[in-house]
């Protein structure tokens, strides 16, 4: 299966990264692909940007290299209606918006709550793709997001470093979610979650899971620019 670009990417930016801007997208380059996303937390996330930061995307070149560079943000979900870290003012100069659940800005609670507050966030009109929501510091019901993502038309992430360096435990729910996924037909994605540029469009063990769970090239976003511009193009609320 073929990748054509990589959605979750952070910056040096965002406090905890250790690239730039040139060096993750010279790597972008270099391995092939066609398209990136720059997704530096929201600032509600310690050592993240200044909201202005967002607001000044606009000086990085939208093409960069022979890729295509979208500016958008991971923005953090701050409370149980679903509401990000950033403004609308902010959001609506982004090119793609990933929401996430953090255990530093979201509020934690049962499988009922956590649940009611990832379909919120699912409903929030500015919400392209929900990342990591198999994370286990957040246990959800599988099923209704999945449902939801299907009704809302948003993607739902297969995350790479959660598989490999980060979110320790979350593979037997990415698992699952990507069954329900399959059987529901949701829109999915595989993210990097770069840290570092060495690691940009290594999709290893989340193309290994979704490989054994049956997901298809035209189930995933990142197999065709023509599908990933179909998917942010969907709202009415771009700029």
């Amino acid at each position: 299966m073929q990748f054509i670009a990589d959605l979750h990417i952070h910056t040096i930016a965002s406090g905890h990264a250790y690239s730039t801007v040139l060096e993750i997208v010279r790597a972008a380059a270099d391995k092939g692909l066609s398209m990136i996303a720059l997704t530096d937390h929201g600032p509600r996330m310690p050592g993240a940007p200044h909201p202005y930061h967002f607001a000044n995307l606009k000086a990085i070149p939208d093409c960069l290299f022979g890729t295509r560079v979208l500016k958008g943000v991971e923005a953090n979900v701050i409370d149980r209606q679903g509401n990000l870290d950033l403004d609308e003012s902010r959001l609506a100069t982004m090119d793609i918006v990933l929401a996430g659940l953090h255990s530093l800005c979201a509020p934690n609670g049962t499988v009922a709550e956590n649940t009611e507050m990832m379909i919120n966030t699912i409903k929030n009109p500015w919400v392209d793709i929900v990342v990591h929501p198999g994370n286990p510091e957040f246990i959800i019901d599988n099923e209704k997001v999945v449902l939801a993502a299907v009704k809302y038309g948003v993607a739902l992430e297969i995350n790479n470093s959660s598989l490999t360096v980060s979110r320790r435990g979350s593979l037997p729910h990415c698992e699952h979610i990507a069954k329900l996924a399959k059987e529901y037909g949701c829109k999915m994605v595989l993210g990097s979650d770069s840290h570092f540029a060495f690691s940009v469009g290594d999709f290893g063990a989340a193309t290994e899971l979704i490989s054994r769970n049956g997901i298809l090239p035209e189930q995933l976003l990142n197999t065709s620019v023509e599908r990933i511009k179909a998917h942010l193009g969907r709202r009415n609320n771009r700029r």
